[in-house]
């Protein structure tokens, strides 16, 4: 039954933001209700628009429902949270139909886009959705969404676009292909969060 599954505490992680902040990505998660309608309170009317493709200021329970309830296999949805734990960023992926095929989306709170944080998103999404038997990934967007379109074409993955009356069907197989695996090596690379300094030894 869908979020009965245990939490994967495996998924969880802390990552340094381009912007040099220390932020904790975890797996959504049933208690995150009240995050969840905080976050989209915050976003813009652009962002709004370009998640939900119109005019939605507010979540239904219904919404919120489905969102925070996931089975972390065939629906999985990923948050990023900041030190005082808002979420910034939420990234999910919903299995189509019993396929091997997922339909992926993010967003990322007004105040911190451009920090990379859609790009961690999805290349978590992949790697957790490809461990669960699923192989390719689909999205639909607005033509003038340029930023989720540059994080799909930057990921490593052989994408394709189909543009049709304004919006984008991209689609991309999520195999890690050496391509994903080389541009994955120089993202992570600048993710690590460095340990924490050792207490001095007292002295005597």
């Amino acid at each position: 039954m869908e979020g009965t599954a245990a939490y994967p505490t495996d998924l969880e992680r802390d990552v340094r933001a381009l912007d040099g902040s220390i932020v904790h990505l975890r797996p959504i998660r049933r208690d995150d209700d009240a995050r969840l309608v905080a976050f989209h309170s915050r976003l813009s009317s652009y962002s709004v628009y370009l998640r939900f493709f119109g005019f939605h200021p507010t979540l239904s329970e219904a919404e919120v429902r489905r969102f925070t309830h996931v089975d972390y296999r065939d629906r999985l949805a990923f948050v990023i949270v900041d030190a005082d734990d808002r979420l910034r960023a939420v990234g999910r992926y919903d299995r189509l139909g019993g396929t091997d095929e997922a339909e992926v989306a993010f967003v990322v709170d007004d105040e911190v886009q451009h920090h990379g944080l859609g790009t961690l998103l999805l290349d978590d999404l992949t790697q957790a959705a490809w461990r669960c038997g699923i192989t390719r990934f689909v999205a639909h967007t607005l033509a003038q969404n340029s930023s989720m379109l540059h994080v799909f074409w930057r990921s490593g993955f052989p994408v394709t676009t189909d543009f049709d009356a304004g919006t984008v069907r991209v689609q991309f197989p999520i195999e890690p292909v050496p391509s994903f695996r080389a541009a994955l090596a120089e993202r992570e690379s600048t993710r690590r969060v460095p340990p924490a300094p050792a207490r001095a030894r007292r002295n005597g």
